[in-house]
């Protein structure tokens, strides 16, 4: 991935105003893609949009939508279509989360989450993907979780939406082979990001522990993106575990989840 005696690239990224996909914003800035910086908080985009076309003279368009409505996805293509740029990277990083007992956890919550981990994620796919086939380039990054290698007891809902983010974008992946067109699945594991906090799931014991920073993960994510690999599971020891829970019985895998995810 390189500008070189080339065009210069837009990349959209979701989630743009926090976290990961806030050092992913800087990253894509100072080497020169222009940006389509996606998120709820129109302030604080236009806020990054001024300083990010100030320092590096790049062209930034700012969507403000809410991506757990159901017409965000058709919104936010009509209006990139509308402003003329081209999308020559998606990076799907906007998500929520939600901590508790199913049973008693919050419904609308659990089908806004849904409609933005999932079916948000799918259409932006849909709507980006045929001009990218069309040119015989382009980039989809979507950001999974280590969440979608096993079940999430407390996370139920989550953990379920991160494994059909991983199976898709594999499954595209394998459909998309010379066409031009990549997909990469990024599969953290616990970060320090808002999420957590907001999802309620501060106090469980999985996330008491060491975490990753979103800079960290950004400058992982970036050098996977770099190099069109299809899954990428960031950290050693996120790693290991992914791979860990193909070879333990799923009983097993469950009560250990659990565990993990249990109040300290």
């Amino acid at each position: 991935m390189t500008l070189k005696n080339q065009k210069r690239k837009t990349v959209l990224i979701t989630g743009a105003t926090n976290g990961i996909g806030f050092e992913l914003t800087k990253l894509f800035a100072k080497d020169q893609f222009n940006l389509i910086l996606v998120a709820r908080n129109r302030n604080k985009l236009e806020e990054m949009a001024i300083s990010l076309m100030k320092q590096f003279s790049i062209k930034v368009l700012v969507i403000s939508e809410d991506l757990s409505q159901a017409s965000s996805a058709k919104s936010i293509a009509d209006q990139v279509l509308k402003s003329e740029m081209e999308v020559d990277l998606l990076i799907n990083n906007a998500g929520v989360a939600l901590y508790g007992n199913f049973g008693f956890t919050d419904l609308e919550k659990e089908l806004n989450m849904i409609q933005l981990n999932i079916v948000t994620l799918t259409e932006l796919v849909k709507y980006f993907l045929p001009t990218m086939l069309q040119n015989k380039s382009g980039q989809i990054i979507n950001i999974a979780s280590t969440a979608a290698f096993q079940p999430g007891p407390l996370m139920s809902v989550y953990a379920a939406s991160k494994a059909y983010v991983l199976s898709f974008s594999e499954a595209l992946s394998e459909e998309l082979k010379h066409t031009g067109v990549s997909v990469t699945t990024i599969c953290p594991g616990p970060t320090k990001t808002g999420i957590i906090n907001a999802s309620g799931g501060n106090k469980s014991k999985l996330f008491q522990g060491k975490m990753m920073s979103p800079r960290k993960v950004a400058k992982l994510t970036y050098e996977a993106i770099k190099k069109e690999k299809t899954v990428v599971v960031t950290g050693l020891k996120n790693k290991i575990l992914a791979q860990a829970v193909r070879f333990i019985p799923r009983t097993i895998v469950r009560k250990l989840a659990r565990k993990l995810l249990d109040e300290k």
